[in-house]
């Protein structure tokens, strides 16, 4: 019943994310919410958009169309949707400060080859102008994402319009992830 309400309150069907997290509070409860205000909304040197856009890319190297674009949704809100459509495409070749770039290659090795991940890859972001604490939240936003991303495919998410993710993200950033 809550579900329905507000998704007409809402004037679109509620994502499957949220209503996982309204349904089953056991299985994405208050936990896992704290964690992901923390991460993508807390205090940092990252944007909220730069953080979401880091959430897009562990996404799509998890292959999560839903994530995808949930978070390409909300990445767009802060930065030039060219701009995130070119990360997407080619983190490497996007138009992009140095210091994502950096974050971006120790995350694609932390989520496609964490076996390889190591003290080298740390260095080679240190030297390339990451504070420990950038990487450290950087780290934090791929972990919790490869979670969730692997949670959506596995729940096989339903994938809603790009009116529905753009209004979807309206809400996140009015509201956050708690």
């Amino acid at each position: 019943m809550l579900i329905r309400m507000i998704s007409l309150f809402a004037g679109y069907r509620l994502p499957d994310a949220a209503r996982v997290a309204f349904y089953d509070q056991e299985f994405v409860g208050p936990i896992l919410g704290e964690w992901t205000q923390k991460t993508m909304r807390g205090p940092s040197s990252w944007s909220v958009s730069e953080r979401e856009l880091m959430a897009a890319m562990v996404a799509s190297w998890s292959t999560c169309p839903f994530c995808i674009g949930a978070h390409r949704a909300i990445a767009v809100r802060g930065m030039e949707p060219t701009e995130a459509d070119a990360v997407l495409a080619d983190y490497r070749t996007a138009p992009i400060s140095d210091r994502l770039r950096a974050a971006l290659v120790f995350l694609d090795r932390m989520t496609r080859e964490p076996d390889q991940l190591s003290a080298d890859d740390v260095r080679a972001a240190l030297d390339a102008g990451l504070t420990t604490e950038e990487l450290e939240d950087a780290a934090a936003v791929a972990a919790l994402f490869n979670i969730i991303a692997r949670n959506a495919n596995a729940l096989d998410f339903e994938i809603p319009s790009a009116r529905d993710f753009d209004s979807a993200a309206g809400m996140l950033l009015r509201r956050g992830y708690a």
